[in-house]
């Protein structure tokens, strides 16, 4: 079984890769304490468009990963 696929949904594709993977990287880069493996899984879920749609609403939703150099103690 042969498929046809024009270049027209290739680059379409690409885009979307492209677009929801920055999305996601930025998101877990600020959202997560380990971005590189939470960015693979969210590439990984673009395969299926609802589940990253649902990832990327979850990383929203969830707060800000705070450094340890910005916490100040009162001691």
């Amino acid at each position: 079984m042969v498929v046809n696929m024009n270049m027209t949904f290739l680059v379409g594709l690409f885009f979307y890769f492209l677009i929801f993977g920055g999305l996601i990287y930025y998101l877990c880069k600020r959202k997560t304490t380990t971005p590189i493996i939470a960015t693979l899984i969210g590439i990984v879920l673009c395969i299926f468009p609802p589940l990253s749609i649902v990832y990327i609403i979850v990383l929203v939703l969830k707060n800000d990963v705070v450094p340890s150099s910005n916490i100040k103690t009162s001691v």
